[in-house]
């Protein structure tokens, strides 16, 4: 099916948009390239999943004998959940959500704010699913199946994404020369593998982050198996999979060579995922979860440096500020208050060496004794507590 959008004046609307390409200057600095940011926090439900869930919807209810009797059902931790429920609004079609027992209050009220039915069970993202479809949807002749990540129709919806950056990436350059993003389950990986695939990006390096606890990507690379999570630790809960979906495995195993691409891990702490949420506060206005955080902490603590040392100055990176909404300025705020440690001790080198041209010889001739700074610093930049191991 090809995706096209409606003009103003046609019906439906698309359950999601088009969103801005926008560079970062404080990123660029940090990472010493050029980095831009894909806004996907500006989507209907804030955040890429309207993407994914808004093309599942349009192409089940394009496929259904009688759409008038479909009601929708999702297994989210969050985030998908209440882009099914923004697309079921924006649609006129009911919708059922269950999330498990970790799933914040903030998300829950979210979700029913957008006229869904929302049903809690169980202490992942396997048991809701498994409640859902043996439970509630075995009753209902309407039922309509929408998996959170591993689905064609929403690899699909997703690889919207990498057709409006080639169109939004600047003449001078337009192929990137990496992208940043988080892996949960997988979605939004299928999707712009899809989508740089159908653009000859095939060989741009994919630098697929995700936080240490909910890392099942990163634990099959290193297993070389489809393997599945004991349980979810981390306090993203939005990257919560326990497993990959066999695409994304198939895709990334062998570092993607075996797919013909460039897949490269990255991991950090939840205390870094929220730092990244701080920075993108403070430099860019921009207030999203954790699990997007994480990859925003990824340019600025020296991991993208790390995972991509080819990188130049001329360098364009793309990141996917994939947003989230289990977020709150109260959230940040008390992160920030808490003093949170900074447990990859890799960052003090990192920030060292991207200091190195800016601060004046006499900081240079202490910095290794004290703790390292970041440039610039205001009254609300994020206090760091740098680790001693």
């Amino acid at each position: 099916m090809t995706i096209t959008y409606p003009s103003s004046t046609q019906q439906p609307q698309l359950p999601w948009c088009q969103t801005p390409l926008k560079q970062s200057k404080a990123m660029s600095l940090a990472a010493g390239c050029k980095v831009y940011m894909k806004l996907e926090n500006l989507q209907p439900s804030g955040s890429y999943k309207s993407r994914g869930m808004g093309n599942m919807y349009l192409r089940s209810l394009a496929s259904l004998p009688d759409p008038s009797r479909a009601r929708f059902y999702c297994s989210s931790g969050g985030n998908a959940g209440l882009a099914a429920a923004t697309a079921g609004k924006m649609l006129g079609v009911p919708t059922t959500v269950v999330v498990s027992k970790r799933t914040s209050e903030l998300m829950k009220d979210k979700i029913r704010d957008m006229d869904a039915d929302v049903h809690v069970y169980g202490d992942g993202l396997i048991e809701a699913d498994e409640y859902m479809r043996e439970e509630l949807m075995r009753g209902d002749d309407g039922a309509v199946y929408c998996p959170p990540f591993d689905h064609p129709y929403v690899w699909e919806g997703n690889s919207t994404l990498v057709s409006e950056l080639a169109a939004q990436l600047p003449e001078s350059h337009p192929v990137p020369d990496a992208i940043i993003f988080s892996v949960g389950g997988g979605g939004l990986f299928n999707g712009i593998v899809a989508g740089m695939k159908a653009h000859g990006w095939d060989s741009v390096p994919i630098i697929a982050v995700e936080t240490r606890g909910a890392d099942s990507l990163a634990t099959a690379m290193l297993l070389d198996e489809h393997h599945m999570l004991p349980a979810i630790t981390s306090r993203a809960t939005s990257l919560g999979a326990q497993r990959v979906s066999k695409q994304t495995w198939e895709y990334a195993r062998h570092g993607g060579r075996d797919a013909g691409l460039d897949v490269r891990s990255v991991v950090l702490s939840d205390d870094e995922a929220l730092m990244g949420c701080v920075k993108l506060a403070e430099d860019e206005r921009l207030l999203v979860e954790d699990a997007c955080g994480v990859s925003v902490a990824t340019v600025y603590n020296g991991a993208l440096r790390r995972a991509c040392p080819e990188l130049r100055e001329d360098s364009l990176v793309v990141v996917i500020v994939c947003g989230g909404s289990n977020v709150t300025m109260e959230m940040l705020m008390e992160a920030k208050a808490k003093n949170l440690n900074v447990e990859d001790t890799m960052i003090t080198d990192a920030k060292k060496s991207v200091m190195t041209k800016e601060v004046p010889s006499k900081e240079k001739a202490t910095s290794s004794t004290s703790p390292t700074r970041p440039p610039n610093p205001t009254r609300w930049s994020w206090r760091w507590k740098l680790s001693s191991k």
